[in-house]
């Protein structure tokens, strides 16, 4: 199968029930998402399908329907994404295990709800766990990265 990731074309010899998080770790060596529960309940694997932040570790790559951006495909080290900087800025991570994923879920949010409130980020970032409880570092660095964007 064909499988577009961070703007390149792959093609894949995997089977189509194989979770996208495995093709992408495993076939591809994209490691940026994580496998942390495999039932999407934590958030580890978050990526984009053509903009919108899934759990990699449901979808069955032979589901996959567009292009697929992992946390190395969101910017660059020359060129951090407003979130990366932000997260950089206010030194959200710790161990820093969940990270990609709490970035991808943030940019997500971003791209929908440009001026997050407390409560679109904590709605949005729910399904995001972090075991070291960087919950308000995160919420710091969403709003900062809001402003940056927003041109505040």
């Amino acid at each position: 199968m064909r499988l577009t990731v961070n703007g390149k074309t792959h093609e894949v010899d995997v089977e189509g029930d194989m979770p996208l998080l495995w093709v992408l770790r495993d076939d591809l060596g994209i490691t940026g998402p994580k496998y942390g529960c495999g039932v999407a309940a934590c958030g580890a694997c978050t990526v984009h399908i053509d903009g919108v932040a899934v759990r990699s570790c449901q979808v069955p790559a032979a589901d996959v329907d567009g292009e697929v951006t992992t946390i190395e495909g969101l910017g660059t080290p020359e060129a951090l994404h407003a979130i990366q900087a932000a997260w950089v800025e206010h030194q959200v991570a710790q161990c820093g295990y969940c990270q990609s994923g709490q970035i991808m879920q943030a940019a997500d949010l971003l791209t929908n709800v440009p001026d997050p409130t407390d409560a679109d980020i904590d709605d949005a970032m729910s399904g995001n766990l972090c075991r070291c409880g960087t919950y308000p570092r995160i919420r710091t660095a969403i709003k900062s990265a809001a402003a940056k964007i927003n041109g505040a």
